[in-house]
């Protein structure tokens, strides 16, 4: 009987051991869990790639990415515990920093594209060129070539970076129309032949097959720079080549920034996107990765005669 008992008690020492174990495990390492992240909805089409090659490659981790203008990613980001990784165009302030800071978080930030943000019109419109200046004038409700200038959200980052490109705090009243997306931006101008939108160029680099014949209706325009800054001899467009070289007047960078606290999916995917796999993705989208993916160079020998 006092055997039965030796077992029974050294059966449940070892079962709440184990359990205790099992509960010290963590739910997320870099390649496997599930994790939410939010994003700047400008970047949709870059990451769901990227997503879709890092699910293929860890079949075992689920991030879910809910994609909102940048002023509702950030609202989410600060004061949602639950959310603690964000795709942004900009950096944290030293303000939005202390949130997390004053809670011992670390914060992990890590650029791993460089944008553009392109002007775009309907293939029926003689416009071939906007500059710089133009859009300033428009901003700052002076008389400007532009008409109709559409953006894809009042609170979206291409908003935000026109503003302070302007240097103007409010929307003018006039000139200036916001809808609710990207794609929504898109369709517009393929519909209004008077219309400029404002759009990030991923989404026109390869567009889904619901948007391709809108894409197909718009083009491109090329942008000229400020007098006495590069890029202000001619209108250039935001290709990988004109990104590279600083030609383009209108690029940004985009960052992901880590806030997890620790080594978790956050770390993974920053990882995957910053590595040669994940720029490699970026390069073929037409945007400008951060780092260039290094060639594979095949030497063919000369043969003797």
């Amino acid at each position: 009987m006092i055997k039965i008992y030796k077992y029974t008690f050294l059966i449940l020492g070892i079962s709440v051991f184990t359990s205790c174990k099992q509960s010290s495990k963590p739910t997320q390492t870099t390649r496997e869990g599930s994790a939410t992240f939010v994003a700047d909805e400008t970047f949709k089409p870059i990451i769901d790639d990227e997503l879709y090659i890092f699910h293929n490659t860890y079949p075992n981790a689920q991030i879910k990415v809910r994609y909102e203008p940048e002023r509702t990613v950030l609202n989410e980001f600060l004061n949602n515990d639950t959310t603690r990784v964000a795709i942004l165009a900009r950096e944290l302030t030293q303000k939005e920093r202390k949130v997390f800071l004053d809670k011992k978080i670390v914060i992990r930030t890590n650029r791993f594209v460089i944008d553009g943000i392109a002007l775009i019109a309907n293939t029926a419109s003689l416009d071939t060129g906007v500059t710089v200046q133009e859009i300033i004038n428009l901003m700052q409700s002076k008389p400007s070539n532009i008409k109709k200038l559409v953006f894809d959200n009042a609170n979206s980052s291409t908003v935000r970076y026109l503003k302070e490109l302007s240097n103007v705090k409010k929307l003018p009243t006039t000139g200036i129309y916001a809808l609710q997306s990207n794609p929504e931006v898109i369709k517009f101008v393929s519909e209004n032949t008077g219309a400029l939108g404002v759009v990030g160029v991923n989404w026109l680099i390869d567009p889904k097959n619901d948007l391709k014949p809108a894409v197909d209706k718009i083009k491109i325009l090329g942008v000229k720079n400020l007098q006495g800054k590069k890029g202000a001899d001619k209108f250039y467009e935001p290709d990988q080549n004109n990104l590279a070289l600083g030609l383009y007047p209108l690029t940004r960078n985009v960052y992901i920034i880590d806030c997890q606290g620790g080594t978790g999916l956050g770390t993974g995917f920053a990882s995957f996107i910053a590595g040669e796999t994940g720029q490699r993705i970026v390069l073929k989208s037409g945007l400008l990765p951060d780092s260039i993916p290094p060639r594979e160079l095949i030497i063919r020998k000369t043969l003797e005669k």
